[in-house]
């Protein structure tokens, strides 16, 4: 389950890239559409589901409610647009890989929060994550960049909110469950997006039989198909699990967007991007004092 959800989200960044560069789609309308009804068909899950106290419960609650609405504007929004417009600017296979820095954040600001060094295990992470990022970025040339420095720096940015999304809503979630408080979060980041985007006067998208697949294909099974089936995964695996298959989803943009787009992706690329894997990897391994709790 986590592995095909993670291939989803992996194709649905290629599937993006593919929109923006041959039928003039813009992030605003697609990451519009896309928290609307993505956010709007898991409540509907959710309430299916039986649900529906969490569902209006939420609401109840002065703290939860601003909770979430800063939820869904800065981190579900945040994220959403800030990774759409690094494809847009750049390609699907820097953009996921760039975004796969956010677990480095996390811990990062967990060390400064807790006013705790960072164990040897986690600065060799660090080290590991920039090396890459600098591999991924520049090709091995030191002097120029192997991609537009717009989508570097939106890439880079991507990960901010993503790693909010792992830090900030840990309460929510456990009050009221991953469906409800994603759903909500994504139909508030959509309604968020409405003051300043406004879909039915976009002009300029060529509507075919291929582009509205693919925007289907980034709504259903890119969004809400792949949220399930990770969600449903963690029934069954361990977050340390869950997590370190999860990397399968930039592995599988870089050969969709190779293959498929053909984006250049050189061996010092190629290289980075396994360095920032890695480092997601070595920080989602349970410390020693968590594997003695098991």
């Amino acid at each position: 389950m986590v592995l095909i959800g993670a291939m989803l989200w992996g194709l649905s960044g290629t599937a993006a890239q593919k929109l923006f560069e041959d039928y003039g789609f813009t992030t605003g309308y697609l990451v519009t559409m896309r928290l609307l009804i993505a956010g709007s068909l898991l409540l509907g899950f959710a309430w299916i589901r039986g649900k529906r106290v969490a569902l209006l419960g939420v609401w109840k609650d002065r703290r939860d409610r601003i909770g979430l609405i800063v939820f869904g504007l800065l981190g579900l929004l945040g994220a959403q647009y800030t990774y759409f417009i690094a494809i847009e600017t750049g390609n699907a296979a820097t953009a996921t890989l760039l975004q796969y820095l956010a677990p480095l954040l996390v811990t990062m600001y967990v060390a400064v929060q807790a006013r705790k060094m960072p164990r040897a295990i986690e600065m060799g992470a660090v080290l590991l994550a920039l090396l890459g990022t600098a591999l991924l970025v520049t090709n091995g040339r030191w002097d120029a960049l192997s991609v537009p420095g717009i989508a570097v720096f939106w890439g880079v940015i991507s990960a901010v909110p993503l790693a909010f999304n792992t830090l900030y809503p840990g309460g929510l979630l456990s009050r009221y469950g991953a469906e409800v408080i994603v759903g909500w979060g994504m139909l508030i980041g959509g309604l968020g997006l409405l003051f300043i985007e406004r879909p039915w006067l976009s002009i300029g998208h060529v509507w075919t039989g291929m582009s509205l697949s693919l925007v289907l294909f980034v709504i259903f099974f890119g969004t809400l198909i792949a949220f399930l089936l990770y969600l449903g995964s963690l029934r069954y695996n361990t977050p340390t699990e869950t997590s370190l298959l999860a990397c399968l989803e930039p592995l599988v943009a870089v050969i969709a967007s190779v293959v498929w787009l053909h984006v250049q992706f050189g061996i010092y690329q190629a290289i980075g991007g396994l360095c920032i894997m890695g480092t997601v990897a070595i920080l989602s391994l349970p410390k020693k004092e968590d594997r003695s709790n098991r």
